[in-house]
């Protein structure tokens, strides 16, 4: 029996999602809990896992859309079985669902012939219309001609050899045989797709729909290492591990909570101004050696809870991010963001971070690092960490900005006002 893969509900709001990766070719074998297919939601990217084992087919194709609950392949315990049975996708999630694994009377599906790359090998039309007249696999040697291009001296001198691609001369250097672009070489190709192509969708609608404004400025962290030490050092209390992102996270929720405009987002021509204070935490993923992803999950109503609770909160969605495992209610709701890059290392100090729609506000926190500054007219030497805000300047002026980011800097370097 067939074990269908269909679109999770992520969230009490959730109807549908686009499927925007397939992470197996039709026809491959599929191990229970693989992850076998990624979709996109309005505030998500989920990875799908398989519930069983079996052969891939798939139903829905990249970048369409199917409804919570509607099938989008099927995996099968052998490729008999798959060539044998008709899938169909089924109508709609809302939908009282029929089982979409039926036998069928069809003609057997032909399994998919595999799919040829083109454009990696150079050759000279010549050299190939001689290469196919030989029935020689022109793709296993090397070209002699400009950017590695075979030429059909290179295919009269392979098959002279009989048949093995020609050694190279010693002490020149291999000739290169892969795609050239632009007269450059090629190293790999990475499609922009699953979390990427949703991150890059995100971060320039952001930019095209309002009017961003970055300022920063440096704190003194002196302050803030002791309490976040002395906090530690508490053995009652619970957030052993108790991170600067936790306490940064505590102080944005009270000063949303003094400065509201902050704590808002322009809709429909109106300045809405949120009741609920829910802190976005950045967390950098890894999606492959090459490529790096990007979560926003919330602290809902972190004005309400205590500096443990928030450290505990902060964890786990932290976890459940690099995991993979974010719900669409962990991702919806925030009312501001805070990108904490210190954990970088101390090289990356300054940037503009973009808003986080609909969102007015962000701030980015760098690296902790000694520097040279002037203390009532002498030079001393102190922990510094740059502060960075980007706003909305059609909701927030500069004047109201700078009150924000002087609130925020205030608290990191007295952050004994929060004890009460």
């Amino acid at each position: 029996m067939a074990i269908e893969i269909m679109i999770p509900k992520l969230g009490m709001t959730m109807e549908n999602a686009k499927v925007v990766e397939w992470r197996a070719s039709e026809g491959d074998y599929i191990e229970e809990k693989q992850v076998v297919l990624v979709i996109q939601t309005d505030k998500v990217i989920f990875e799908v896992e398989a519930l069983g084992s079996g052969f891939l087919h798939i139903v829905v194709n990249v970048g369409e859309e199917a409804d919570v609950g509607q099938v989008v392949g099927a995996l099968f315990a052998t490729k008999e079985e798959m060539a044998t049975a008709g899938v169909q996708a089924a109508p709609t999630g809302r939908a009282a669902r029929e089982s979409v694994i039926a036998e069928t009377s069809s003609k057997p599906v032909e399994p998919q012939k595999p799919i040829v790359q083109s454009g990696r090998i150079k050759i000279t039309p010549r050299a190939k219309k001689f290469a196919e007249a030989k029935k020689f696999d022109y793709t296993m040697i090397q070209g002699s001609g400009p950017g590695g291009r075979i030429e059909q001296k290179d295919v009269e001198r392979a098959l002279a050899a009989g048949g093995a691609a020609p050694l190279p001369v010693a002490g020149t250097k291999p000739v290169y045989t892969g795609e050239m672009l632009g007269g450059k070489r090629v190293k790999k190709e990475i499609p922009l797709q699953g979390m990427r192509k949703a991150i890059s969708e995100h971060m320039l609608r952001s930019l095209q729909v309002s009017a961003q404004l970055t300022g920063g400025t440096e704190v003194d962290m002196s302050e803030m290492i002791r309490f976040r030490n002395s906090q530690k050092k508490k053995a009652a209390f619970p957030g052993a591990n108790l991170s600067y992102t936790d306490i940064f996270v505590y102080i944005l929720a009270r000063v949303l909570k003094e400065q509201p405009i902050m704590n808002a987002s322009l809709v429909d021509g109106k300045i809405v101004l949120w009741e609920d204070i829910n802190v976005g935490v950045a967390v950098s993923t890894m999606i492959s050696e090459y490529e790096s992803g990007l979560a926003v999950p919330v602290v809902k109503n972190a004005d309400c809870l205590s500096l443990s609770q928030i450290s505990q909160s902060v964890r786990q969605i932290v976890v459940r991010a690099r995991e993979g495992k974010l719900s669409l209610d962990d991702m919806s709701g925030g009312t501001f963001t805070l990108t904490n890059t210190g954990t970088f290392g101390n090289r990356w100090q300054w940037a503009t971070p973009v808003l986080n729609q609909p969102e007015v506000g962000i701030i980015q926190t760098g690296a902790t690092v000694d520097r040279v500054v002037a203390v009532n007219g002498v030079a001393t030497i102190k922990p510094m960490m740059p502060l960075i805000l980007t706003f909305d300047h059609r909701v927030i002026d500069g004047s109201g900005a700078a009150r924000f980011a002087n609130r925020v800097a205030d608290l990191i370097e007295d952050p004994y006002q929060l004890v009460d």
